[in-house]
């Protein structure tokens, strides 16, 4: 069985609540717009037209949100066929290893979601091919805008900023893009956590492991329990 991060520090308890209270908020969100809508289409022949477009921000969110906790609670299924067959001090440095190379990984993933993100915050992307190296000069794409979303009030305070005052008809797209670089780095974030997990030996693995075998098995035996 996997031991779970510690993460005792106020900054580590403030980040872990606020993915759980985004994750809830994003599923009761999603199932309110749905239900709304359900109901309206069919009691009332109509439909709100911006819902599906919602959803799909909101699930994506929460995918992002999702893939960064999961990492937590290491909810992530893995392969560790070869790591069973080794002892516990090449077991520990694979791991150490398997660590590193996903650090490595998420800050590959923190330069594409910032240059994917940049241009439409009127920001420049990053230069370099894998490693940001600095900044070039990016065609501003701030004023792309969502289909069927209406703009809210309370973010009107983006059109001086990144919209040259210009008023928004449709919510801008960089609100949703804002998750891929949020999502990134809290995923980068677990990841160090995780690591640092590992090195103090308060955590085993990054994966499930065969955790989930040990669950089946136990839900196998309370079937056949009760079957009897």
């Amino acid at each position: 069985m996997s031991t779970h991060p510690t993460g005792t520090s106020a900054f580590a308890r403030a980040v872990d609540g606020f993915e759980r209270t985004a994750i809830a908020i994003l599923l009761g969100l999603m199932t309110l717009v749905t239900f709304v809508n359900v109901v309206l289409r069919y009691l009332f022949n109509s439909s709100l037209i911006w819902g599906l477009e919602v959803t799909l921000i909101l699930f994506a969110w929460l995918v992002l949100f999702g893939v960064s906790y999961c990492v937590k609670v290491t909810a992530h299924l893995g392969v560790d066929a070869l790591l069973n067959v080794m002892g516990a001090g090449p077991r520990r440095w694979l791991t150490i290893l398997a660590g590193l190379i996903c650090i490595v990984y998420a800050l590959l993933l923190m330069k594409g979601a910032w240059d994917y993100w940049a241009p439409y915050a009127s920001l420049d992307r990053t230069s370099g091919r894998w490693f940001p190296t600095g900044f070039e000069q990016t065609r501003d794409q701030a004023w792309y805008i969502t289909d069927q979303v209406p703009m809210v009030p309370f973010l009107r305070w983006l059109e001086p900023l990144i919209n040259m005052g210009e008023e928004y008809e449709k919510l801008p797209r960089v609100v949703g893009y804002t998750m891929l670089p949020v999502g990134v780095a809290l995923l980068t974030y677990r990841f160090i956590q995780a690591f640092v997990a590992v090195l103090r030996g308060e955590r085993a693995a990054f994966i499930v492991s065969h955790e989930a075998e040990d669950d089946v098995a136990e839900a196998r035996q309370k079937s056949r329990a009760e079957e009897s």
